[in-house]
């Protein structure tokens, strides 16, 4: 293994030049070498925007291509598990966009590959890779706002392009996919102080189409005790709300914009009648996934979303899906 892990893009995603394209240029252990899509001449025109220097004929060929280390997966929800196992099986570690699957069978299948191959598999929750959330977890985990007593996760904007793959059922579409990955992913990660998982009690689903949510609210509740709640929205009366919020004996903890802090964001954090606000680094949340995925790639470094992770997080997906009364995606 080089000391640079060359990546291949499968297709040419709106959010590959934020999630992969751009950190490579600020992380010297990534190298992002080729590049291809359904159509070719839409992957030509992408490499030549972006400094690519391959086009691979198909997806077929890039996962097979014998001149990169690392495939990134940014493919629709439903097209994950499929060629997350394909480039497994092609030797390639694999950087996938978040949501890992479309249901937690499907995350299964993937993580019996990844275990089989000793190949890494990392889900693209760039959010848990940056300081802001090491310091999220810290005060939580800390007992400094005492016994746990409410978490609240919500992130919700508008996406009014019905036409979008985001609301297609057949791709893995709908709210809870795209937004809601995010909500549950955070209170999970703010819940599970004892690696326990919350049950889901509630889920009350604002609906698009009969199998698409265009927004999700579902209660949940920790073997501990602590309840809590995920409100996601691609297009409903709430149109911006980006927070969580964690409520405990002693006091709370208040961050707006968990999830792309380089924007913007703020930390409250009030105790015993006592508030400070903290802040940290804005450099991209992106930069630091980039790099916990080349250490694990190329040192057998850990990382903080694997396959067993990703696992948890679609059950939990899928139990909110069932209790709305839907069916799981891919199902």
């Amino acid at each position: 293994m080089n000391d640079v892990v060359r990546i291949g893009a499968l297709g040419a995603a709106r959010i590959t030049p934020s999630a992969l394209i751009k950190p490579a240029r600020s992380v010297a252990a990534a190298e992002v070498v080729a590049v291809a899509a359904r159509d070719q001449e839409r992957a030509k025109k992408f490499a030549e925007r972006h400094n690519i220097p391959r086009v691979d004929a198909d997806y077929a060929a890039l996962v097979a291509d014998e001149n990169i280390d690392a495939v990134y997966n940014p493919l629709p929800n439903g097209l994950h598990a499929a060629w997350t196992i394909a480039a497994l099986e092609a030797g390639k570690h694999v950087l996938c966009e978040k949501p890992f699957a479309s249901n937690a069978a499907e995350a299964e299948q993937v993580a019996d590959v990844a275990a089989r191959t000793g190949l890494v598999v990392m889900e693209a929750f760039h959010w848990r890779y940056h300081p802001l959330a090491k310091r999220m977890v810290e005060i939580v985990h800390s007992g400094e706002l005492g016994a746990i007593r409410r978490i609240d996760t919500a992130l919700c904007f508008p996406l009014p392009k019905f036409s979008d793959i985001r609301y297609q059922y057949d791709l893995g579409g709908g709210a809870l996919m795209d937004a809601g990955c995010y909500t549950v992913h955070i209170a999970r990660t703010l819940g599970g102080t004892g690696g326990e998982e919350p049950e889901v009690v509630s889920a009350t689903p604002t609906l698009r189409t009969p199998q698409i949510d265009r927004a999700m609210r579902a209660e949940l509740r920790w073997p501990n005790g602590c309840s809590g709640s995920i409100t996601c929205s691609m297009w409903s009366k709430r149109l911006l709300r980006l927070h969580a919020r964690v409520v405990g004996e002693r006091g709370e903890l208040r961050v707006f914009n968990p999830t792309t802090p380089q924007l913007y964001h703020r930390m409250k954090v009030t105790v015993d009648g006592a508030r400070r606000i903290e802040r940290v680094t804005r450099r991209p949340t992106y930069e630091f996934q980039l790099e916990a995925f080349c250490a694990a790639v190329l040192n057998g470094a850990p990382t903080l979303t694997p396959p067993s992770e990703s696992i948890a997080n679609m059950r939990v997906i899928d139990d909110i899906y069932r209790a709305a009364g839907m069916t799981p995606r891919g199902t």
